[in-house]
């Protein structure tokens, strides 16, 4: 195969690709042996007809096309390689006319990164912002840590509200149990307004194996259209009910929770962690910012297909988020009552700003030749090992030769962000 180039311009490169008899008989044995075992000949076990027997009965062409589509795809990547093009969606192709055995050529048109010259990406301004840890920041964290530590513990009273019970209910409209209205042995922390609003305040003062009844009216935008605005009664039978103790905030506090004896010590590695976040937060907020002076100052080609790409990427990654929680996407448009296209629609001006985003950092790695070490690589992949407790030469084999390429490339574009920032001008 050898490939030339025609033209490479306007965001498009076209070349063709010029293959020999040669080649096309080699995929041509290729999908013979691919195929043959699809047909029946008589006189022959099924998949051991020769290929001129098959060709004679069925057409000489009959491998022609899974042939051409093997000698194409199997060099198309080298061709790319050798042209030194990224390309950036599916290519168009033309081919003359094919002959068994004979040369032909493929012509190929396809769309290709852009080329871009970034601008005043050196000295942008930014505003300093700065860490603060407040008395309320430390005693919230410190308030979750108690929580999560609570124990809880059967009481012998009414619901109090902050309690959580253990409850069987079943729900009707107009008499009619509905379906999704009942459950058995049900947990609910009261006050949590996880249940329609007012149910919970009604069970304040319910006691155990008394059957207690609520009436709530479901709220106009109910996802449940036919349960949309009705009103309620739901029979109630508490079975235990649990009160939170919290731990007292000694010494022996810190001892259980963490590696400190004392609990003041405890109370300053809080302070410490906070500010360690808050720290590593603002750093963020501020390379957002200079990214944001960048975005503003470059105004680029981004290709249509890129944004599209990206669109899709974008419904994969919330799709998936959707379903970790028992839902999809498709059940999500339902629900808003919205078409797939009009939420397509929405993400369209930010998957516009995240590619050209990147186009932008990419292209500011590529003018002060930035480059990402061996070394730095396998930081990267150490890091990951340890965070999969995997040993690192497993984690290598698991992502394969494409997505290491990927962590490069990743590094490549932290590095330049980092560049944009530390060469950034900071106002106090």
């Amino acid at each position: 195969m050898k490939a030339t180039f025609i033209s490479k311009e306007d965001g498009k490169a076209r070349f063709t690709m010029e293959f020999t008899g040669e080649e096309l008989e080699t995929a041509t044995v290729k999908a013979y042996q691919h195929n043959k075992d699809k047909f029946n000949v008589d006189g022959f076990r099924k998949g051991k007809a020769p290929r001129s027997i098959i060709e004679r009965r069925y057409g000489e062409d009959i491998f022609l096309e899974d042939a051409i589509n093997y000698v194409f795809n199997d060099n198309y990547p080298k061709a790319v390689e050798d042209l030194d093009l990224e390309i950036i969606n599916r290519p168009a192709v033309e081919f003359s006319q094919i002959k068994k055995g004979e040369d032909f050529t493929a012509t190929v048109t396809v769309e290709i990164y852009p080329e871009i010259e970034v601008k005043d990406y050196a000295g942008v301004e930014i505003d300093k912002l700065t860490a603060e840890v407040t008395d309320e920041d430390i005693d919230e964290d410190i308030k979750m840590t108690q929580k999560r530590n609570a124990r809880m513990n059967n009481v012998d009273r009414p619901v109090k509200d902050g309690d959580t019970v253990i409850l069987d209910y079943k729900g009707s409209v107009d008499g009619e149990e509905f379906e999704g209205g009942s459950a058995e042995e049900y947990p609910l922390v009261i006050g949590s307004d996880s249940f329609i609003p007012g149910f919970e305040d009604q069970l304040v003062d319910a006691e155990k194996e008394k059957e207690t009844e609520v009436k709530v009216k479901f709220p106009e935008d109910y996802h449940a259209k036919d349960l949309a605005g009705k009103e309620a009664v739901f029979k109630c039978l508490i079975h235990e009910i649990k009160e939170e103790e919290l731990p007292e905030l000694d010494d022996e506090f810190a001892k259980d929770v963490s590696e400190f004896d004392t609990f003041a010590e405890y109370r300053q590695s809080v302070a410490d962690q906070l500010l360690k976040t808050k720290e590593s937060h603002v750093q963020t907020q501020m390379k957002d910012k200079a990214l944001e002076k960048v975005y503003e100052a470059n105004d680029i080609n981004v290709p249509d297909v890129m944004v599209e790409d990206e669109i899709s990427n974008m419904m994969q990654e919330f799709d998936q988020q959707l379903r970790m929680q028992g839902m999809d996407l498709q059940k999500y448009c339902q629900y808003l009552n919205k078409e797939m296209k009009d939420f397509q629609e929405e993400l369209k001006d930010d998957a516009f700003k995240r590619v050209k985003t990147r186009m932008l950092v990419a292209a500011v790695a590529d003018a002060e030749n930035i480059e990402v070490t061996e070394a730095e690589v396998d930081e990267q992949i150490d890091a990951m090992a340890k965070q999969y407790k995997m040993e690192p030469e497993k984690i290598r084999e698991s992502l394969g030769i494409d997505n290491i390429s990927f962590i490069e490339k990743d590094l490549k574009m932290k590095k330049a962000v980092d560049y944009i920032f530390e060469n950034a001008v900071i106002n106090e």
